[in-house]
């Protein structure tokens, strides 16, 4: 159990999808807060879903049946064909939230494809599987929200005319990651 903690911490904090890893990334220029905590759910729910369906559908399905070389094949039009229930469900439950519009968003996101790979290399069990899932998710939806955050605080600061717009974001996404990774030594391996 306690490894399951520390796996979902771990996805959250220390290996984040977004920074520590270069996936995902595009979703960060999204635009107002409604959306991109609509995008952040609909991300941790579309990457817990893939992420436990790509496990179970690689060591069940893939590895007893020799296919291993077809994961891409498998796990690409799973993550395609989860998108538009999760957004009509999520739409459903959540009417405050704009899901619309976040399709292409879903669909370009390559975190989702590499948690899968990654889940279906890590031989570990389905529960860790589900807690990776659920970290990154988690920790996806944290970078988007602190990245508006930061996004929104720099539009109506005085910052210096070479640095306005995309320059500034890169730096204060550079010094995020610096920051998340001060939390590596928060758990010892």
């Amino acid at each position: 159990m306690t490894e399951l903690v520390l796996t979902l911490f771990s996805a959250a904090l220390i290996n984040n999808f977004v920074l520590h890893w270069p996936l995902g990334v595009d979703p960060l220029l999204g635009s107002e807060r409604r959306q991109v905590h609509a995008l952040g759910l609909a991300t941790l729910c579309l990457m817990l879903l893939v992420g436990v369906a790509g496990y179970v559908l690689w060591h069940w399905l893939l590895v007893p049946l020799q296919l291993e070389f077809l994961r891409l094949f498998v796990f690409m039009p799973l993550s395609i064909l989860l998108i538009t229930p999760l957004l009509k469900l999520l739409a459903y439950w959540l009417p405050a939230l704009p899901f619309d519009g976040l399709w292409p968003l879903l669909l370009g996101n390559a975190g989702v494809l590499g948690l899968t790979l990654i889940n279906a290399q890590a031989d570990t069990g389905l529960l860790h599987a589900t807690a990776l899932s659920l970290g990154a998710g988690l920790g996806f939806w944290l970078v988007l929200s602190l990245f508006n955050d930061l996004r929104e605080r720099t539009a109506d600061n005085d910052i210096p005319l070479p640095f306005r717009g995309l320059p500034i974001l890169l730096i204060g996404a550079g010094l995020m990651a610096v920051a998340f990774l001060g939390f590596s030594g928060l758990i010892k391996t």
